[in-house]
């Protein structure tokens, strides 16, 4: 027998937190989220609030936990884009098909009951959390910014009526294809720096990299994403809770901002250190073991994570692109600890991010995908 519940209670809380963390429990591939920030969806100051309606359903069969689904109406979204869509997120199940029905079931119940006409995901909030279904590459481990779930979840979606709307690609970077291609990009560089009197941005900190740019780093994300798929304009709540997730883990080392000749931020590329390694297959949770292991990755990588990078559109057929493609190859080559560089995900018609990768030795490892369906 297989029944869903709207998640109300403290133990259905927990429950719904903690199915993925056992589903997955000794899987090195699924890389699970940091507990307490997870915990935070059911906070009633939780920085979602004022611009998401959501729901958390949870499924029982016989009895035992066995699935959980996530829906989110994104306001600003829709009415952003003109639309009547609620979000799907968090969705994990066994291999059965008829409780994966039922939690759809719940979660589209709910979003046609507020006015909704489509249901679209895996998406979440914001672009800024995880969001896509792992459909290529399950034998490679997450980034701390991916989902995970096994293959059995695209067929029982599409199965549902759901068709996809549009896929990301995460692409792994070893470095420059030849030498050859490093110095060309570098003496692109140069030139691009000379004719629009650009210079890098010094920062002695990551609280020193925050306290200078943290503003025009904002405005700069809106604008350079706006048009992307799943995108939301920044809060407040937003932007203080990105601060705040930064500053744990940015190192100047692993950054880049140009500035133009009236020190405005005109592109910018944050990579992070890898922290899959000291995250997977685990709970989440910092016990001591764990804090260890994360701060151990943070002081000596052995990957490194691109996780933001933005262009000012007037600079954007200029080449200034290019210069953040050679800071990466030179931490690559010049930190022999690095194995590479994972791209996390790029819209695959997103030709801008994808020619980034042109001059770099690569493979393509994963494929993610948003699926949509039309509520009747």
């Amino acid at each position: 027998m297989i029944t869903v519940k709207k998640v109300e209670t403290s133990r259905e809380r927990r429950a719904f937190l903690n199915f993925p963390l056992d589903l997955y429990s000794g899987n090195k591939c699924f890389v699970p989220p940091l507990y307490m920030d997870e915990r935070k969806i059911f906070r009633s100051d939780f920085v979602y609030r004022d611009c998401c309606d959501f729901e958390c359903f949870i499924a029982y069969k016989d009895g035992k936990v066995a699935g959980r689904i996530q829906a989110i109406i994104q306001k600003a979204a829709n009415e952003k884009n003109g639309e009547k869509r609620a979000r799907f997120t968090r969705f994990d199940v066994i291999d059965d098909f008829e409780v994966s029905r039922a939690l759809f079931g719940a979660a589209e119940r709910w979003a046609s009951e507020r006015g909704m006409d489509t249901v679209c995901g895996p998406l979440s909030f914001s672009d800024l959390e995880r969001e896509g279904l792992l459909v290529e590459g399950f034998d490679q481990q997450a980034t701390f910014e991916e989902n995970y779930n096994a293959p059995y979840y695209k067929d029982h979606i599409e199965r549902l009526g759901y068709e996809k709307e549009v896929d990301w690609l995460g692409f792994r970077l070893y470095g420059a294809e030849s030498p050859e291609a490093l110095e060309e990009l570098e003496q692109l560089s140069k030139f691009i720096f000379r004719r629009y009197k650009l210079h890098f941005g010094p920062s002695k900190s990551g609280s020193d990299f925050l306290k200078r740019y943290a503003d025009g780093f904002f405005d700069l994300i809106d604008k350079s994403y706006e048009g992307l798929y799943g995108t939301v304009p920044f809060t407040e709540g937003m932007k203080k809770l990105m601060i705040d997730n930064f500053r744990l883990v940015i190192n100047p080392k692993y950054v880049a901002v140009i500035l133009d000749e009236n020190e405005k931020i005109v592109c910018f590329g944050l990579t992070f250190p890898s922290l899959a390694n000291a995250l997977a297959g685990g709970s989440g949770r910092l016990t001591p073991k764990t804090a260890i292991r994360l701060l151990r990755a943070l002081r000596k990588p052995d990957a490194i994570d691109l996780c933001l990078i933005g262009v000012d559109p007037e600079y954007l057929n200029r080449g200034v692109s290019a210069v953040f493609s050679a800071e990466v190859m030179k931490m690559l080559r010049d930190n022999p600890g690095l194995r590479f560089a994972d791209t996390n995900l790029n819209l695959e018609d997103n030709w801008a991010i994808l020619n980034q990768w042109k001059r770099f030795k690569k493979e393509e490892v994963k494929r993610y995908r948003s699926y949509i369906k039309k509520l009747k």
